[in-house]
């Protein structure tokens, strides 16, 4: 029997959903705005952070964040009520690849994560982060930093650091997952438009990509999308090879746009309904009707 569900959004939670709505409506840049509230951060120098694991600090908090992730997995499994959906596109995968998804939540790459398992061999999946996160305090900003995480730096010589790790990490047939819609929208369902890094990784080391995109639903249809109330669907695509034909620069903008047209699809697909911003009814109405 499904737990008493919570019937309104915190007040929080409702001026998330206001700026997403507000970006939405300005489009273009906007869609790539966090609409998170995020506590102030600093830039990310060399000294702050161990790409590859080799400092002893490094390598014995990340052994027990990978141990914490596995272990809490199951219950964000039944919690999300995740399911599976182009598990067989994973088969082809023998090396390392670039995972894509949609960002929606602090916990979505749980839900890639379950996809990723699913690949033929072992293989380890870090995470590129915003460089704000990687300062965040307390025990969720402590998995941020050892979770085998890799975070972005507005500096230049930690994004030189960066690259070459991202190199070996898909090198040695580990696997890397990138938001390309950058910043996360709280529970939107629509595909958002693309940065070129992923695509950039990918196609400059010569590996796949692997589009994801998670759907939403709501475990208890009368209510709307509250944080106890939302199942997650993983759709799993084709992995997308670079053509050896063509450059990097070709290549990543090629595999941008097949694998934006693999998530319109899904949606579309999916919601029963066309790709529009802006159109109809507004989608976050029900939950401010009930707040």
């Amino acid at each position: 029997m499904m737990k008493k569900q919570a019937k309104s959004l915190t007040p929080d939670r409702i001026a998330v959903l206001e700026r997403i709505r507000e970006y939405e409506t300005r489009g273009g840049e906007w869609f790539f705005e966090n609409a998170e509230e995020d506590p102030p951060s600093r830039t990310l120098t060399p000294e702050d952070v161990d790409y590859l694991r080799k400092t002893a600090k490094f390598r014995v908090n990340g052994f027990f964040a990978r141990l914490a992730e596995r272990a809490a997995f199951p219950f964000f499994r039944r919690k999300y009520g995740m399911t599976l959906a182009g598990a067989e596109h994973l088969a082809s995968l023998t090396g390392g690849a670039v995972f894509t998804s949609n960002h929606f939540d602090r916990f979505e790459s749980l839900a890639v994560r379950y996809a990723a398992s699913r690949a033929p061999g072992k293989h380890r999946l870090w995470k590129l982060i915003r460089e704000g996160n990687y300062f965040i305090p307390g025990i969720l900003g402590w998995f941020l930093r050892y979770a085998d995480t890799l975070p972005l730096s507005s500096s230049v010589k930690t994004m030189g650091l960066l690259e070459r790790a991202v190199g070996e990490i898909l090198a040695r047939g580990d696997f890397l997952l990138v938001y390309p819609e950058q910043a996360m929208w709280w529970n939107y369902k629509k595909p958002r438009p693309y940065r070129i890094g992923a695509f950039h990784f990918a196609a400059k080391n010569g590996v796949p990509v692997v589009p994801c995109f998670v759907t939403l639903r709501e475990k208890d249809p009368a209510l709307p999308l509250l944080p106890d109330n939302v199942a997650y669907t993983v759709h799993v695509g084709e992995p997308i090879f670079p053509d050896p034909a063509l450059s990097v620069r070709e290549n990543a903008e090629a595999m941008r746009k097949e694998n934006a047209a693999f998530a319109r699809a899904v949606y579309e697909k999916t919601y029963g309904e066309p790709l529009c911003y802006l159109c109809g009814e507004d989608p976050f109405a029900a939950g401010r009707e009930k707040a």
